[in-house]
Parts: structure tokens; sequence; C-alpha cells
């Protein structure tokens, strides 16, 4: 049997969470429809509850929904259905090729900062060189926190060090409030954005999705220590086709020095670092 046990109880009715989605993603019942190759009828049953949605039909919306794999499994789930994907720690025998891979690119990217994380920016691992500009930037102490959204908000962790703060700090406010809005279901991510726009001094206009940013091709940030500043751009990689949900919410931000005094800084710390 594919359905679950008929005790066991959904967080929210599937039609429900399919109306969220469809309203995340400002698709109308015929927009969604169409592309999941089901009739709008149909598909108005299912969000009110008429109608039952199959296995299939859920994949398929899933599919036109562009959702994660948690979602997808929470989706089956709502509507009566075992979860497809698993969720597997990094640390089990069947992840050591993804652990080789994490390895070989943080590696790779010395001496410039590179870290793992996870889609509520929670650092799970990092090279040296993040480690040593980390202290650089602190005066020789560690962070606070292991998430990076805390260490740039909090004033007593990076955020003093941080040259151009309200820039940083506003973009990944509009980050976090696109994923609060993409993913309706994540209320880890709505509590992280609640948090840190508690923390003092914050901008009260950052409580609000639309923010004035201004554009630019590249954010820079720039950690400055005394009369001497680490200015970095960042790329981000994530892994095709992932089956498994922690392979799928994880991402690897890597470092890279906007200019030659930044580049000569690194070299430095990591000639200074014992432990390299």
């Amino acid at each position: 049997m594919n359905r679950i046990a008929a005790n066991a109880v959904a967080p929210l009715p599937v039609g429900q969470l399919l109306r969220e989605w469809r309203t995340a993603r400002r698709l109308s019942q015929l927009d969604l429809a169409l592309d999941a190759h089901v009739s709008a009828r149909h598909l108005s049953c299912v969000e009110t509850g008429r109608a039952a949605a199959s296995r299939e039909l859920i994949a398929r919306l899933a599919d036109a929904l562009d959702m994660p794999l948690r979602e997808r499994n929470a989706l089956l789930v709502a509507a009566g259905f075992a979860p497809r994907y698993a969720e597997s720690a990094l640390a089990m025998p069947a992840m050591a090729q993804v652990r080789r891979a994490i390895e070989a690119m943080l590696a790779q990217q010395e001496p410039y900062p590179a870290f793992l994380l996870n889609r509520h920016w929670d650092v799970l691992a990092a090279n040296r060189a993040a480690l040593r500009c980390n202290r650089f930037a602190l005066g020789g102490r560690d962070s606070r926190h292991s998430n990076m959204l805390r260490m740039i908000f909090d004033p007593q962790d990076l955020r003093p060090a941080v040259a151009n703060w309200e820039e940083v700090a506003g973009t990944l406010i509009r980050h976090l409030h696109n994923e609060v809005a993409a993913v309706p279901s994540d209320f880890t991510a709505r509590a992280l954005l609640d948090e840190v726009l508690a923390y003092p001094d914050v901008p009260a206009r950052w409580r609000r999705r639309e923010l004035d940013v201004a554009a630019q091709p590249l954010l820079t940030t720039v950690l400055r220590n005394g009369s001497r500043e680490l200015s970095f751009f960042s790329t981000i990689t994530t892994f095709g086709t992932p089956r498994d949900i922690t392979v799928d919410e994880l991402h690897i931000e890597c470092n890279f020095p906007v200019d030659e005094a930044t580049a000569q800084l690194c070299r430095e710390l990591a000639q200074a670092d014992p432990g390299a």
C-alpha cells in the first residue's frame, strides 16, 4: 500500500498546501492545471477537498510548482501517501562520495574562504581560510554563532567588522524574505527572519519584503580590522539532480578576493596559520 496509515495526522490538508504554494508561485488554478496536465476543474476539486489526488498527480503538481524535495514529501504525506525522498545524515556511508566532493571543493578554495551551508544558512563545514578570515575580522576570537545570518546581524559577532554592513545585511534579508515567500511551509525560515530582524538597530523598512537595495553586478563583503581589509565576492555551488533531501538543501559558498591586497592578506594569514 502506498497510502499511509489512516491515523497519521498531516499538518495541513493537501488542498490548503497546494493553494499556498500556487499563491507563492503566483499561479492561477488554470496556469497550474495547464502546467501539470490536469483539468482546472479537477484541480479545483483537489484544492477544496472534494476529490483526492493520485500519487502521480501530486508528483506532476510538485514539478509544476518547482517544490524542494522536503516540501514534496510534505505534499505527499498531506495527500495520504508515504514520503518519497530520504533525508540522510552526511556522516552515513552512503554519503561518502558527497562528503569527498565537499571536502575537495573546500580544500581547493584555499587560501580563500569557503563554507558548506544548508538552506537556513547554518555553517556545516568550512575550510581553514574561513576560520582565519573570521578570526582576523574578530581580532583573534571565533564567531559566537554557527549560522551566517546570526553572525552578520549580531552586534557582538561579525557585524561591527563588516565595513559595508547595511549593504550586505540588506541583501541577505532580501534573500531570506524571498525564501519565506517561496516556501510558505518553511516555519524555520520564518522564525529566523523574525529573529534577525529583532537585533538592535535593524532598519524598520527591512520588515517589508520589497526592499530598496541598489542593483549591482556582484555583492562585495568587506571585513575590516584596523587599517586592513578583506574584500570578497562569492559564488554558490549546488548539487545537480539531487534525490536526497540533505543533498538538495546543501550549497557551498566560495569567496574570491576583489583585489590583490585581499589576496595578499589571505596568503599572509595562511602562512601564519600553524594548523594549515
